[in-house]
């Protein structure tokens, strides 16, 4: 029954596609994001559902898009850059056969970011696609927090819809993205027109926010709790009443304390210090070991170069004798462990370069959006753009989610994240956009002078 709805409602999006070929672009959006083909259990995962509206989205594109007002930007233009070097490392990997295996989705998640700009030209379809890329995580993260609530989480429990751990339904992964859409959910309460912002937005609006804060929590990962301290750091920019608001936030923590399960407290704990946690002494182990393998190999290894990894470390264990705690180190071997960050991911399979095109392609994210926020925010003070009121608080939604997401992926490996590569896809059209509004303002005012000057040429008295 499952297969046939998730089926019917594909068949019904594919069907207006062919009236309005941009559906097909939503249509990839959520699939790529909330994974159906993984849902069902006969139809679904037999008929490649996310190649199929990959190819629509592009050949609708291609085919029967306008393509007025279309641009490509510089960071479009780093992230071929970027694309090309991944395919000439993957080529060239440590670990061929697994690079292959993690290629065949980076290259797509980095290719429809690339395209995903030159499709989104108007504000209705910026506002569509973030819409549909906001519900397909909300769905993920209400049917988790109900669970949560009814259950109680916890780290490793199934929470999702899917029986995986791999790509947004890794708990961690999830939890960074949870928080990181928070922005862009208050966003909506404020300038969304699709759903216009009535009392019932609003309500779904807190709800939903309520349920991206479970995540940390019943998923029990410690990034999650980093990335929304980093949310309660970037909102005290734009409140108001910092004090009223830190307060509140205090009072909140406190209030929800009680109710938290005793594991959390304890996995929580670890994140002061590394002393007893084999995950977080690996990390540190797998971060050494990188630095000394880009130190001989700066062009990186390719996708999976971590596999080759082997290093001993200690690890203190405590062991309670009476009223004494008696502490002796355990030497460890490990090996082929994850990077457990992003930095540290594309130093080891992409090397030095490949690092510093994905910490340009961010850096120039923020310097944009921060650019927009800045800028059009004087005009609408200025009173010089009316109906561009959403712009300002846009840009600064999507500058931080990308701030949180930056964060968070300082400790796990997400480099290549799709749903953030979408995010990155939508700042450009949005800058793309801004640049356009700007171009005609600036042809409005020269025709303008140009009709005025023969007025103000035969006012001027004549030279003796």
């Amino acid at each position: 029954m499952l297969d046939l709805a998730l089926f019917g409602f594909i068949l019904l999006v594919i069907a207006i596609g062919f009236r309005r070929p941009f559906v097909w672009v939503l249509a990839y959006l959520y699939v790529d994001i909330l994974a159906p083909g993984k849902m069902g259990y006969t139809i679904m995962p037999a008929i490649q559902i996310s190649l199929i509206t990959f190819c629509a989205a592009f050949a609708g594109w291609m085919i029967a898009d306008p393509k007025k007002g279309a641009r490509f930007t510089l960071r479009q233009g780093i992230m071929v850059a970027l694309l090309f070097y991944c395919w000439w490392t993957t080529s060239n990997a440590d670990f061929p056969v697994e690079a292959g295996e993690k290629w065949e989705w980076v290259w797509k998640a980095m290719f429809f970011a690339i395209f995903l700009p030159l499709t989104i030209t108007t504000k209705l379809r910026l506002e569509s696609a973030l819409l549909v890329m906001l519900l397909s995580v909300a769905a993920i993260v209400i049917s988790a927090g109900i669970k949560i609530v009814l259950g109680g989480g916890g780290y490793e429990n199934k929470l999702f819809f899917v029986n995986d751990n791999s790509g947004i339904y890794e708990s961690s992964t999830l939890a960074t993205v949870a928080i990181c859409s928070i922005p862009i959910i208050i966003w909506f309460t404020k300038h969304g027109t699709i759903f216009p912002p009535d009392w019932r937005v609003k309500l779904f609006a807190v709800a939903l926010i309520f349920a991206c804060l479970l995540i940390p929590v019943g998923t029990e990962a410690r990034t999650g709790l980093v990335c929304i301290a980093a949310l309660m750091m970037l909102a005290l920019r734009d409140v108001k009443r910092r004090l009223t608001f830190i307060v509140a936030g205090a009072t909140m923590v406190f209030v929800a304390l009680p109710f938290l399960p005793q594991s959390y407290y304890e996995r929580m704990a670890t994140l002061g210090s590394t002393d007893g946690d084999e995950s977080a002494s690996t990390r540190l182990a797998v971060w050494g070991w990188t630095l000394e393998y880009a130190a001989e190999n700066p062009t990186g290894g390719g996708f999976d170069a971590f596999r080759g990894n082997r290093f001993t470390y200690d690890l203190p264990v405590r062991q309670e004798q009476g009223n004494t705690t008696a502490v002796e180190y355990q030497e460890v071997v490990d090996e082929g462990r994850a990077y457990h960050s992003a930095v540290f991911e594309m130093l080891g399979e992409q090397g030095w370069p490949g690092l510093f095109l994905w910490l340009w392609l961010h850096a120039l994210g923020l310097w944009h959006m921060e650019r927009i926020r800045r800028k059009w925010r004087k005009k609408q003070g200025n009173g010089l753009a009316d109906g561009e009121e959403w712009v300002a608080p846009l840009a600064t939604a999507l500058q931080y989610a990308q701030i949180i997401y930056l964060i968070g992926s300082l400790f796990q490996g997400i480099a290549y994240q799709p749903y953030v590569l979408m995010l990155i896809g939508l700042q450009c059209a949005l800058w793309s956009y801004c640049k356009r509004l700007d171009s005609a303002a600036i042809a409005k005012t020269r025709a303008g002078l140009e009709d005025r000057k023969p007025a103000l040429d035969a006012a001027s008295p004549a030279m003796p």
